[in-house]
């Protein structure tokens, strides 16, 4: 009687498995990912899972069964490009009834199900957390939104479809715990997680084996990365992973970069001299507002820490515009904290209200045009000193990791040294991922350029 049983069971299984790669194979998707590395990552891990069940990959929406939309929600400009992105491709669905329409990421769980209500051709709705189901998803076909909360995503080993063989990205931890007032991250990745420390040092083992060389470690804040050991500790474990040449990470919050960890990078080879450290005002009373939890004088004594131990350090930040309140006064410190800091690089924005986090109730929204006439104002100031330092290089040698072809001329190659600059130079014959040493000849505004030593 077991035995029959089990023949039974086994006879189930074989069934229900020849019907989901019957449903499956031979279907293409399409993939659009609006937003930062950390999405592109999710749509990775996406594009793992379809690939595992049999789905091939087009670039052409009007050639997939399977379309979708990996958004971000962090600003408005962003959710406004998804909105009209997702209106174009209503005519895909009218056309080919059949073609199944899914909505993932930020903006997925903050909207749920009003993007159905919104778009009635939209098939399905998933969250950042909710990846894992999209198989299931799939079977259950119209109308199907999963945004619940799922504490174990850090557990998960999913699989990962990456495009490059050069670098690759590695999600760390999830989630966020310091609601700046100005945030969706909570609210749509909810509670940090971290994964242990085994599991992304496997991840890592298996990328070395396929020849990648660049390895970019993925958190809202790396720096509160807490498993079975801390940040510090995770980064010394994967420094000894043999065959990965370089280690970035990215996003690191001020308040929990610790001088442990600013100690510990420059006895770690692998790991870059580069920090993306996201300043947002050089106004103390805006930062409150923001919620940040440190003042400008903390933030700036931790970069002269940085400085101190790893004194060719690359630092770049983001830069907030226009947060409520802002006065004339707090942007004028914003203007200092860039002169004084001298950044190598900076990404800013003009403040974008976002529904759900306390800035968005805030009082004395400021006009737009100030908002833009002083967001240019901080970019002029930056670009003045990125050129400035990108020229004091010239005539220095630097490590470049190669990348590919230039996009200026395919008889150029391109690279990133270990502060993250691109360099162009001449090159023919030389592989992608080849380490080599560059004389820089220009430092311009946005890259270098070089040639290589003998």
């Amino acid at each position: 009687m077991p035995v029959f049983q089990a023949c039974v069971c086994d006879s189930y299984l074989v069934l229900i498995w020849n019907y989901m790669l019957n449903f499956y194979m031979n279907k293409s998707v399409y993939i659009h990912t609006f937003g930062c590395q950390m999405n592109v990552h999710d749509s990775e891990k996406i594009l793992g899972i379809l690939h595992n069940t049999g789905y091939s990959q087009t670039n052409d929406p009007y050639l997939a069964d399977l379309i979708v939309f990996n958004t971000c929600s962090i600003r408005q400009k962003a959710e406004q490009k998804f909105y009209s992105e997702l209106g174009r491709i209503k005519a895909v669905k009218t056309e080919r009834p059949e073609v199944t329409i899914a909505v993932a990421g930020c903006i997925a769980q903050q909207e749920g199900k009003r993007i159905i209500s919104r778009a009635p051709y939209v098939d399905i709705v998933f969250g950042p957390q909710n990846i894992h189901m999209l198989t299931e998803l799939l079977l259950k076909g119209r109308r199907t939104v999963a945004t619940t909360e799922n504490p174990d995503i850090a557990l998960m080993d999913l699989p990962v479809k990456r495009t490059e063989g050069i670098r690759a990205w590695v999600t760390i931890m999830y989630g966020c715990n310091n609601f700046c007032s100005y945030c969706v991250v909570p609210f749509t990745r909810g509670r940090e997680r971290s994964r242990p420390s085994a599991s992304i040092i496997s991840e890592i083992t298996r990328l070395s084996h396929d020849g990648y060389k660049e390895i970019t470690l993925l958190g809202q804040n790396v720096n509160s990365y807490k498993s079975d050991t801390d940040f510090a500790g995770l980064l010394k474990k994967i420094d000894r992973v043999g065959g990965v040449e370089r280690i970035r990470f990215v996003t690191s919050h001020p308040r929990d970069l610790s001088s442990e960890l600013i100690k510990t990078i420059p006895e770690l080879p692998r790991v870059c001299e580069h920090i993306h450290l996201p300043l947002q005002s050089g106004a103390d009373s805006v930062l409150a507002r923001m919620n940040r939890r440190y003042t400008y004088d903390e933030y700036k004594n931790k970069v002269s820490l940085l400085r101190e131990f790893i004194p060719e350090i690359a630092i770049t930040s983001d830069i907030i515009a226009g947060f409520p309140g802002e006065t004339e006064d707090d942007h004028y410190l914003t203007l200092k904290a860039l002169e004084e800091i001298k950044f190598d690089g900076i990404f800013a924005f003009r403040f974008s209200p976002r529904p759900g986090t306390k800035a968005y109730e805030m009082d004395f929204k400021l006009d737009e045009h100030i908002v833009s006439e002083r967001l240019n104002q901080i970019l002029s100031v930056q670009e003045e000193i990125t050129e400035r330092k990108n020229r004091l290089l010239e005539g220095t040698v630097q490590e470049i990791l190669i990348e590919g072809p230039s996009e200026k001329s395919h008889e150029r190659l391109s690279g990133r040294t270990r502060t993250n600059k691109i360099v162009d130079f001449p090159g023919n014959g030389l592989s992608c991922g080849t380490l080599m040493k560059i004389e820089i000849t220009k430092g311009r505004l946005h890259s270098l350029e070089g040639i290589a030593v003998k």
